[in-house]
């Protein structure tokens, strides 16, 4: 007999196919977002264009106001708490950086994902795992490490980026089952805004001016990039794990050295392909462990 869906519920497939559209619009933003803070400064940037993805759903939150309330708010401010700390290094890390490198390293919180998520159970990490770490490292060392031994100094902060991206998905796993979506997506985001303004106003700023590329910036980052993909990837891991979504969000250092290439003409150096291709390997090799953890 063929089994029956219940009400509300998404497939994975379904769930599955709407965060790799998440991942694509991030990898997408990456050279739109090096380019627009020419202009703008990280924190300015960011203060706009989460201030511009909650004004877009205010409708939305508006329908669901009924679960507001103070846990949910919480829940959502913790988790973006750490989204804040994630786009603050990787915005500051892209005026230091490439974009294609900074997509690709940020890329490695699909195995921090599950190395954390070890650490929190108490299990040790599968073998393939382990592989897969010292794969993304090799691959992370040949793509960031220059002649003289010396690196981007974009690099280092990226990669704290992606320690945050990896925690930031592993709260909206527990919480995504517990709370609305749309709510949980909008707090979140909120949070964003609000911590970036602050230090917009605490941290002197160089000039700035808001040129049409910036604008240009600002509502495709907020719009499609924030607002849209945070109320999907919220609603989404309902229906799959912290690893699982870590996994598909590791398409993203793909799509940005796709766009990277096409929109800036920027092409890796042959020791960096090297590096991109183990960082993928280490990527699938995360996928192949298969680590299953619950929610609790």
């Amino acid at each position: 007999m063929q089994q029956q869906t219940s009400p509300g519920k998404i497939s994975p497939f379904i769930a599955d196919i709407s965060l790799l559209l998440v991942a694509l619009g991030w990898g997408s933003t990456f050279i739109v977002v090096k380019t627009a803070i020419q202009d703008l400064p990280p924190f300015p940037f960011l203060c706009g264009r989460f201030a511009l993805a909650f004004l877009s759903l205010l409708p939305l939150l508006w329908l669901h106001r009924r679960h507001i309330n103070l846990p949910t708010i919480g829940k959502g401010a913790l988790a973006g708490f750490f989204l804040f700390l994630g786009y603050a290094t990787q915005t500051i890390g892209l005026q230091y950086t490439t974009a294609s490198n900074a997509g690709f390293i940020t890329g490695l919180n699909v195995v921090i994902v599950p190395i954390l998520l070890a650490i929190y159970h108490k299990k040790l990490p599968p073998k393939t795992l382990c592989y897969g770490i010292i794969c993304s490292v090799l691959g992370l060392a040949l793509m960031s490490i220059q002649d003289g031994f010396t690196v981007n100094a974009g690099d280092p902060i990226v990669l704290i980026c992606a320690f945050c991206y990896a925690l930031q998905i592993i709260l909206v796993a527990r919480f995504a089952p517990e709370v609305n979506a749309a709510v949980l997506a909008a707090f979140q985001i909120l949070t964003v805004s609000v911590l970036s303004g602050l230090c917009t106003l605490i941290i002197p700023q160089p000039h700035y001016v808001f040129s049409g590329y910036v604008w240009f910036g600002l509502i495709l980052t907020a719009l499609i990039c924030t607002s849209f993909a945070y109320l999907v990837q919220s609603k989404m891991q309902q229906f799959t794990s912290p690893t699982h979504t870590a996994i598909i969000f590791a398409t993203e250092p793909v799509f940005s050295a796709i766009f990277a290439y096409l929109l800036a003409g920027e092409v890796l150096s042959i020791r960096g392909y090297v590096g991109a291709a183990l960082v993928l390997v280490g990527i699938l090799c995360a996928e192949l462990s298969n680590i299953n953890f619950s929610h609790k």
